[in-house]
C-alpha cells in the first residue's frame, strides 16, 4: 500500500509515530494509501528547519524569492492534469473541477509572483529639520497553514505561496483525507528552486494541529474549514500570541427576484449547489424565492437537477463526483431524511443513490427541499454536500432580513435585472462576498477572500492585500543625520518637535 509521509527540511521524512491514517478512494471505497500522522515531536522537527531556513529565506532579495516563484508557477503549469489526478483519486471531484482547483490556486502564485509593488514602503522626507519617516513590512518567521480537504491543493495555494513571497517560511498541515496534493506541490517548489526547509509539509490529525497551535515559534496561523473548528483555532492560536486568519462555514444564501431571469437563476443555483458535491464552503445551499415566482423556479431547478450524471471522477462523462467519506456521505444523508419531519416538501432525494458496479462508493444524489423553515436542521447547518433548500419570503425587505438573521456571513448573491434593488443589496446584506447574478462570488487573486460573522475569526481575509499584510508586519524608522557643519545641540528634554 502506498505511505504519504512528511516532506522537510526539502525531503521525504518518514512517519515516525507510528500512527497512520485511512486514505479512501471516495468512488470504489476502497482504502487505497496510508498517510502518516506526525507527533508534537515531528511538528517541534518541521518548525525547527523553518526556523532555521527563515535566517537565509528571510533576508533573502525580492528578485531571488521572485525568481523561483515564476520558476515554480510555470512547472505547476506543465503538472496540472498530474495534480488534478491526485485530487480526483483521493477527493472524488471530477478531473475538470479539479482542473478548475488548481488553476484557481494558480492566481495566487501569479498574485505571489508580482507581489514587490505590494511590499514597497513608504518614505516621508522633512518632516522636520533633517528628519525622514520611513515604513516597511517585513515578514513574521514561520507561519503555519491548516487546510480543508474539499480543496487539497487549491487553499494552500491561497497561503504558502504569499507567505514565502513575503519572506517567512511555511509548514503546511493539510487534511489527512486527500494529502498527497499538497506533497507533490512541496516537491515542484523544489523544483523550482525553494530553498530546503522553506515550505515544509506534515501530516497529522488534531495532535499535530494543537502542537502548531501552541508552538512558540510559529508567528502565525491560516486556517480553512468548518465554524467550530475555526473558532477553536482562532481562541487557541490567539491565547499563544499568535496572529491568526480562521475561515469557518458558511450557509450561503442566493436571493431571486420576480423580475430576475428565472433560467439564469435555475442554472446558476444548480451550478452553485451542487458542483463539486456542494463540498465548497461558498455553494448556494439556500435559495430564498421573493413573491410568487417560487413553484416555477423551483420546478426549473429540479429539470435541470434530474439531468445531472453522477459518477466517478474520472469519467469524463460525469459531471458530479462522490462524496470524500462514507460517514460524511450518510450525514449528509441524514439532513435529507429528517427534512420532511420538519416541515419542508422533499422534491428531489438523492439518498438511494449508487452507481452500478462502484455500489461501495460514497455516492449520494441531487436532493432538493422546498418551503424549508429557518428553525429545521437543513437550513441551520452547514451540510457540506448536494442538497439545496429553497425558502419563501413575500417581500425583499423580508428576504434580506431573513440572510442577514443568519449566523453566517461568507457569501450571497441576488439575480435580478433592477439595478437599484442590486445596489441596495450589496449594501444591506451582511456577508463578505456578493454577487449579483453572480452565484458564487470568489474574488480574483488580488481581491481578497472572506466572509463576516461566524464565517471568519480573526482581522485579516485571505491572498489579495490581506493575505500579503497577514504575513507581513509593518515597521516605522525615524532617522535624522545632523548637517556635518553643525556641532553638538545639547540636551532636550521637551517633546520632540516636528516644526
Amino acid at each position: 500500500m502506498k505511505t504519504v509521509n512528511h516532506w522537510i527540511g526539502g525531503k521525504t521524512v518518514e512517519g515516525a509515530s507510528g500512527n497512520y491514517g485511512p486514505v479512501t478512494d471516495p468512488a470504489t471505497g476502497e482504502v487505497t494509501t496510508q498517510v502518516a500522522l506526525a507527533s508534537a515531536a515531528e511538528v517541534d522537527s518541521a518548525v525547527r528547519v523553518a526556523k532555521e531556513a527563515f535566517l537565509d529565506w528571510g533576508q533573502s532579495s525580492l528578485a531571488a524569492r521572485t525568481k523561483v516563484l515564476f520558476a515554480y508557477r510555470a512547472l505547476l503549469d506543465a503538472h496540472r492534469d498530474e495534480i488534478a489526478a491526485l485530487i480526483t483519486a483521493e477527493h472524488g471531484k471530477v478531473h475538470s473541477d479539479a482542473l478548475g482547483e488548481v488553476a484557481r490556486g494558480l492566481e495566487i502564485v501569479e498574485l505571489a509572483c508580482g507581489i514587490t509593488t505590494q511590499l514597497k514602503g513608504e518614505l516621508s522626507t522633512s518632516v522636520s529639520n533633517r528628519v525622514d519617516v520611513a515604513a516597511i513590512r517585513q515578514p513574521l518567521g514561520v507561519v503555519a497553514g491548516i487546510t480543508p480537504f474539499n480543496f487539497p491543493a487549491m487553499v494552500p495555494m491561497w497561503m504558502f505561496p504569499l507567505a514565502i513571497a513575503c519572506g517567512n517560511t511555511f509548514v503546511l498541515k493539510p487534511s489527512e483525507k486527500d494529502p498527497s496534493a499538497a506533497n507533490r506541490l512541496a516537491e515542484l517548489a523544489k523544483e523550482a528552486g525553494l530553498p530546503d526547509g522553506v515550505l515544509n509539509v506534515v501530516h497529522g490529525d488534531k495532535e499535530a494541529v494543537d502542537a502548531l497551535l501552541s508552538h512558540p515559534d510559529v508567528a502565525a496561523v491560516s486556517f480553512v474549514g468548518s465554524t467550530p473548528i475555526a473558532r477553536h483555532i482562532h481562541t487557541t492560536a490567539s491565547a499563544h500570541g499568535k496572529r491568526v486568519q480562521a475561515l469557518g462555514g458558511a450557509k450561503n444564501h442566493m436571493l431571486v427576484l420576480p423580475d430576475a431571469d428565472l433560467d439564469a437563476a435555475a442554472d446558476a443555483a444548480v451550478s452553485a449547489a451542487y458542483g463539486s458535491a456542494g463540498e465548497r464552503c461558498m455553494a448556494i445551499s439556500a435559495v430564498v424565492a421573493v413573491g410568487s415566482i417560487g413553484d416555477e423556479l423551483v420546478e426549473k431547478i429540479r429539470e435541470r437537477a434530474e439531468k445531472i450524471k453522477i459518477g466517478p471522477g474520472n469519467d469524463p462523462t460525469s459531471e458530479m463526483g462522490p462524496l470524500i467519506t462514507a460517514a460524511h456521505r450518510d450525514k449528509v444523508a441524514s439532513y435529507v431524511k429528517g427534512a420532511a419531519e420538519q416541515g419542508a416538501d422533499v422534491v428531489l432525494d438523492g439518498t438511494g443513490y449508487t452507481v452500478d458496479g462502484l455500489e461501495n462508493g460514497h455516492w449520494i444524489g441531487l436532493s432538493l427541499l422546498d418551503h424549508v423553515r429557518t428553525d429545521s436542521d437543513a437550513y441551520r447547518d452547514e451540510i457540506f454536500g448536494p442538497v439545496l433548500c429553497v425558502l419563501r419570503a413575500e417581500t425583499y425587505e423580508d428576504a434580506v432580513a431573513l440572510i442577514n438573521a443568519s449566523p453566517f456571513g461568507n457569501g450571497t448573491a441576488i439575480f435580478t435585472r433592477d439595478g437599484g434593488a442590486a445596489r441596495r443589496f450589496q449594501l444591506e446584506v451582511q456577508a463578505g462576498m456578493v454577487g449579483v447574478n453572480v452565484p458564487i462570488p470568489v474574488p480574483v487573486g488580488y481581491h481578497s477572500f472572506g466572509g463576516w460573522k461566524d464565517s471568519l475569526f480573526g482581522d485579516h481575509h485571505i491572498y489579495g492585500n490581506d493575505g500579503i499584510h497577514f504575513y507581513t508586519r509593518g515597521k516605522v524608522v525615524t532617522t535624522r543625520w545632523p548637517d556635518p557643519s553643525e556641532g553638538h545641540t545639547g540636551v532636550d528634554l521637551g517633546f520632540p518637535r516636528n516644526h
